[in-house]
């Protein structure tokens, strides 16, 4: 379901937390939701890369990639995959890059900002752990909501 929005389910549900991020839109989908799936890497997007090579089934791809502004952690390439493997969206706590195109795939992408260049492929990291992030605890399982008002974690679903 993509008609929400995210002060109206932080009103319904106030044990729902707000990630304390400023994030940016940057898919075509700036609105969207789903069941999370953790992935924890620094400059390295070897698992954001393995993540969006297996089927989505709509759900949401939380990354912490400790907030680096160096390399970007996604791509257009990889953006691909992710909408021809079913991904609702993907949060980045770091930056991205291929933003034109991106901005034109059925995908929702937040993240801090951009940068051109990419990352190395040493396949360091982690998956399906719980993230600190915004002042938020993301387990694998959690549900997120995004929009243009920002990014709530639930640890029900509440649409």
């Amino acid at each position: 379901m993509t008609d929400f929005s995210t002060p109206d389910l932080s009103d319904a549900a106030p044990d729902a937390r707000a990630l304390e991020l400023q994030l940016h839109n940057f898919g075509q989908v700036t609105r969207f939701s789903g069941a999370v799936v953790t992935i924890k890497c620094h400059e390295d997007n070897s698992l954001v890369k393995a993540c969006v090579e297996e089927t989505g089934a709509g759900r949401v791809i939380v990354v912490d990639g400790g907030g680096s502004r160096r390399r970007s952690l996604l791509g257009d390439m990889l953006a691909e995959k992710a909408v021809a493997n079913g991904w609702a969206g993907l949060v980045i706590h770091g930056v991205i890059r291929d933003v034109d195109e991106i901005a034109r795939m059925p995908l929702g992408v937040q993240a801090l900002g951009t940068c051109p260049v990419k990352t190395d492929k040493l396949g360091a990291g982690q998956r399906d752990i719980p993230l600190q992030l915004g002042g938020v605890t993301v387990k694998p399982g959690d549900y997120i909501y995004a929009d243009n008002n920002g990014v709530i974690v639930s640890e029900r679903a509440l649409l």
